[in-house]
């Protein structure tokens, strides 16, 4: 969600990867005018911009709320929220975008529209999952997807231990409630990786070690996955000097065609955790891809300048069918 801009650069194609065509924007879609609610802490972000633009471009009405001035209200009989002073009525659809220094409150802002009975694209269990990195992995390796070996501990008294588990030095060391590359380390020796836990859990934090994939080459492939599609990815290459090739942290990103596989991995892993909308980070194994990370609230800024795809409107175009899905649901329910 960064205002960065990104750097294309035709990227050197494994084998089955090309960069694709630049395709005209999703086609309007005509159906009842609808109200689609953006939660973000600002409306002049890129990604909340578009995603504006995305609606109204289909003849929808949008509103951007600011996630901290949501009031929750809480009394025997239905929910209700407030935001600004004024009752919050007619809300079709919401579209999530919590940053990760507002996750608690976040979870409880679309929580209670859920409760209020709003569709929300990315229900809050699945946001809370996303978030904590070793609960997401738990998910993904219990599915069979292929992750980096990982390991999280508090037992100071046998690092060497640790390490050998993750396939020896050097190794990854993450917070598990990092996000955009901070918090995320490499240690090459094993005192450097003592100093890290030490530091790490004296200030109470949770940390987990990773296993180092030397192939990747400071390379990693971003997919965005909107229900059961991958509708733009790219790959991520490391500034010189750094390793973590996070667009935030200075890396470079290129227009890639997945192979099947990496598709695949990229949509069970979303459908594992339960998002509907998620940034999947993937790395170039030997075997294939490895699954690194899943982001409920991924920025595209970085993907739309890349790949030329209109990523806003897959988003708000399946918000839309989401909606009327879950409303003919409820209708039959009632029926």
């Amino acid at each position: 969600m960064s205002s960065r801009k990104v750097k294309s650069k035709k990227a050197p194609a494994l084998p089955g990867l090309q960069a694709p065509e630049r395709p005209a924007r999703a086609p309007r879609r005509p159906s009842a005018k609808k109200t689609v609610a953006i939660l973000s802490r600002k409306r002049s972000l890129y990604s909340t911009r578009r995603l504006v633009e995305a609606v109204k471009e289909r003849g929808h009405r949008p509103l951007v709320f600011d996630t901290l001035r949501c009031c929750l209200l809480l009394a025997q009989g239905a929910p209700r929220m407030t935001y600004r002073g004024v009752e919050v009525r007619g809300v079709d659809v919401v579209v999530p975008r919590i940053g990760a220094s507002i996750t608690a409150y976040g979870l409880a802002v679309v929580n209670h529209f859920e409760m209020m009975g709003v569709p929300v694209l990315n229900p809050p269990t699945s946001i809370a999952r996303s978030r904590d990195k070793l609960r997401a992995l738990q998910f993904l390796a219990r599915a069979g997807l292929d992750i980096p070996r990982t390991v999280m501990a508090h037992d100071r008294s046998n690092v060497r231990r640790l390490v050998e588990e993750v396939g020896g030095l050097p190794i990854i060391i993450k917070l598990i409630k990092g996000t955009q590359g901070v918090g995320v380390m490499i240690a090459h020796t094993l005192p450097e990786v003592q100093t890290i836990l030490d530091t790490f859990w004296d200030l109470g934090q949770e940390i987990v070690l990773q296993e180092f994939v030397a192939e990747s080459e400071g390379r990693d492939v971003r997919a965005l996955v909107v229900g059961s599609q991958v509708v733009g990815a790219m790959r991520r290459k490391a500034k010189k000097g750094e390793f973590r090739s996070n667009i935030h942290r200075g890396g470079e990103g290129q227009a890639i065609e997945l192979p099947a596989s990496y598709m695949e991995a990229a949509v069970q892993a979303a459908r594992v955790l339960g998002l509907e909308v998620a940034g999947v980070d993937m790395l170039e194994g030997r075997a294939g891809p490895r699954l690194m990370e899943i982001n409920s609230s991924p920025g595209f800024e970085g993907l739309e300048g890349a790949t030329g795809q209109d990523i806003a409107g897959a988003i708000i175009d399946h918000a839309l069918v989401y909606a009327e899905q879950k409303a003919g649901g409820l209708r039959a329910r009632e029926g």
